[in-house]
């Protein structure tokens, strides 16, 4: 598995940056790119979502958990119409058939399906279709007054 100073280390290199560049770049002090990447430091919360933001991958990827570097939100962004009406109903699907080859690495089954289109229209669909229910609406919005109160 990849730790989260291995990519840094990777993403930095593939950009053709120096530590201290990154580091400017992301108004860090100008040794903390080097801490990261050699283990001596591990990156706040809010240093992590700065360090993916600027390359533009997930903070799942950032810290080694998957081999997908796109944000989950990313192929959700969008999804919700303003004042379409829902979809038709689906025909019941298929159960989906996941081996693994008993290779190497523990998430690679995972972030293939993540990968997958037809994985991200299925999530993508039945989030919708939560979102339309009554109860979907209701969540929403004891969702929503609890932020406004907070």
């Amino acid at each position: 598995m990849v730790t989260i100073a291995q990519r840094i280390e990777a993403l930095r290199t593939q950009k053709g940056l120096s530590r201290p560049a990154l580091s400017a770049a992301l108004g860090l002090p100008r040794m903390a790119v080097e801490k990261f990447e050699t283990g001596r430091q591990t990156p706040t919360q809010d240093q992590q979502v700065k360090l993916a933001a600027y390359f533009g991958v997930s903070l799942a990827y950032l810290k080694g958990e998957t081999d997908d570097p796109t944000t989950m939100d990313s192929w959700l962004n969008g999804a919700v119409p303003d004042d379409d009406p829902p979809p038709p109903p689906r025909p019941a699907a298929r159960p989906v058939v996941v081996q693994s080859s008993g290779g190497s690495e523990d998430g690679a089954v995972f972030s293939a399906l993540l990968k997958s289109k037809s994985f991200q229209t299925m999530v993508r669909n039945t989030v919708l279709e939560v979102l339309r229910s009554k109860e979907g609406q209701e969540l929403l919005a004891k969702a929503v007054r609890k932020e406004l109160n907070r």
